[in-house]
């Protein structure tokens, strides 16, 4: 099968490239684009750590193929924030201890960034129900739930102070 010609948006910038059409985004984020954020997990979808966003909607990208992000817009974990300007989700996950090995960070605050879009001011069962598709081993849940539930605070506080 030959290469497709893909074009995506990708943290907010344009992209072009070739891929195999069956390749999994997922691959081509961290193999083609360099965006080693995303984590490969279980691939099978259970696990949640090559969860990004994509027009709009978490996925899990080790189940989209390249194809289907034609002409798509996607923010991965590098997208959020930088070193220099972390996002609030990011500074809560650190603030609250919301990690420890780290391995499930990047999907589990892709997919709080997006729950965040759709319902600014969760509950704390509306935050574990948002999240119940990324799966953590070390944590407990209980200090990410925190630092969603703070970063959720803080994120409204900056809109009201704007």
């Amino acid at each position: 099968m030959g290469k497709t010609h893909l074009k995506m948006t990708v943290n907010g910038k344009d992209v072009e490239l070739m891929a195999e059409p069956r390749q999994l985004l997922i691959h081509v984020l961290r193999e083609e684009l360099n965006l080693t954020g995303a984590h490969v997990g279980c691939e099978s979808s259970h696990c949640g750590a090559c969860t990004v966003d994509m027009n709009g909607m978490s996925v899990k990208s080790c189940t989209v193929f390249a194809a289907q992000a034609q002409h798509a817009e996607i923010t991965t974990i590098e997208g959020l924030g930088s070193p220099d300007g972390l996002h609030a989700l990011q500074e809560m996950f650190k603030e609250h201890h919301g990690l420890q090995c780290g391995y499930c960070t990047p999907g589990m605050i892709t997919r709080a960034h997006r729950l965040l879009q759709e319902n600014s001011n969760p509950s704390e069962e509306e935050v574990r129900f948002g999240i119940s598709g990324n799966l953590c081993r070390c944590t407990g849940y209980q200090n990410i739930v925190k630092a969603i539930l703070a970063a959720a605070a803080k994120m409204n506080e900056m809109k009201e102070s704007a």
